[in-house]
């Protein structure tokens, strides 16, 4: 398989998950401004939307969407227990923790990367991505340590990497002292660890 990711973005989370089940991979990075990959490629033939993740498979046919492909690794590697059963009511939590992820929080810290966003559509932004935080830390009371039934998987995986942006966009997570031990938690995992070694950002 061949992950292709940019260092940082959502990309991270399937990035971790491949490392988490030690699955054979490779990199191929993204220069999404220029459209290439760091091999020589044109990523619009890979994935004609232009952002990432996609994941070509060893039969060549290419998946997107960090949503899709966290669901097709944990399914196929069931092992890992990294999602619960199709099906199942947990199943149904973890899809929607990974679409409040996507639609909400992620989707929040938009404005924070844009380089024609204003300061003050950026404090705009910082105030609405506080709302969407105040409602995770809601899913992690009474102690929880992960999202779903109390186990590490996909959506932890997705949720660390979007909730680890307040870090470089002035946002504090010590405001929300259960979201910030759940960050600094799922960040001491080994595959966390290898994967942001390898993305460069550590």
């Amino acid at each position: 398989m061949k992950l292709f990711y940019k260092p940082g973005a959502c990309s991270l989370a399937s990035h971790i998950i491949l490392r988490e089940i030690s699955a054979t991979f490779s990199l191929d990075e993204v220069d999404t401004t220029t459209g290439q990959t760091k091999s020589g490629l044109d990523y619009s033939i890979i994935n004609p939307k232009g952002y990432v993740p996609a994941l070509q498979l060893e039969t060549g046919e290419v998946l997107t969407e960090g949503v899709s492909i966290l669901q097709f690794i944990a399914d196929r590697n069931h092992g890992n227990q990294l999602a619960p059963a199709q099906g199942s009511v947990s199943r149904a939590r973890l899809q929607e923790y990974l679409n409040y992820t996507s639609s909400e929080l992620h989707k929040a810290f938009g404005p924070l990367f844009s380089d024609s966003a204003t300061e003050a559509q950026k404090s705009d932004a910082r105030k609405n991505v506080a709302k969407k935080i105040d409602y995770f830390s809601t899913l992690l009371e009474d102690g929880k340590e992960y999202l779903v039934d109390n186990k590490f998987s996909v959506a932890d995986s997705y949720a660390f990497v979007v909730l680890n942006w307040a870090n470089f966009t002035g946002i504090d997570l010590g405001d929300w002292p259960s979201v910030l031990s759940y960050v600094a938690r799922i960040g001491a995992r080994p595959s966390v660890k290898e994967a942001l070694q390898a993305e460069g950002l550590v």
